[in-house]
């Protein structure tokens, strides 16, 4: 499993802001470079949002599912890559100094599909260089978003 963590200069709830807004995905989420659709309930339980990843033509359509969320704390998502497989994404936020920074923790591991039985140190060290820059796009959008 990969997890990376990262401090944003600004609180959590604009955090959480930059996560409830599906169409801002392929802004921060290292490899997604398109949003094709999001369900007008996103993030809630059970929505999802329809991505393409990967440069073109190898593009694969696919969507990312809500599995749990709490508002300016929590997004935990199954976000699908197949015919590659899918991962289990869990983003937390804790606030820090007050609420007017937040420590925001990625952990993705691959839960199914053809990553997930290469599932290796490898794998751990790909992952935990995507969601470095990952996080720093998403710290750029927040920190931006006065």
């Amino acid at each position: 499993m990969a997890i990376v963590a990262r401090t944003v200069q600004a609180p959590p709830d604009r955090v959480f802001a930059v996560l409830a807004d599906g169409w801002t995905y392929s802004d921060w989420v290292v490899g997604t470079v398109h949003i094709r659709d999001v369900e007008s309930s996103w993030p809630a339980p059970g929505s999802k949002l329809h991505h393409k990843a990967g440069p073109w033509p190898l593009s694969l359509h696919d969507s990312s599912t809500v599995l749990a969320c709490t508002p300016d704390r929590e997004l935990r998502l199954n976000a699908g890559l197949w015919p590659l497989g899918e991962a289990i994404v869990g983003i937390r936020l804790e606030p820090l100094n007050g609420g007017s920074a937040t420590r925001v923790v990625i952990e993705e591991d691959f839960e199914a599909g053809p990553l997930r039985w290469i599932r290796n140190k490898v794998n751990d060290l790909i992952l935990h260089r995507r969601n470095v820059e990952t996080l720093r796009r998403l710290a750029d959008i927040a920190e931006r978003n006065r």
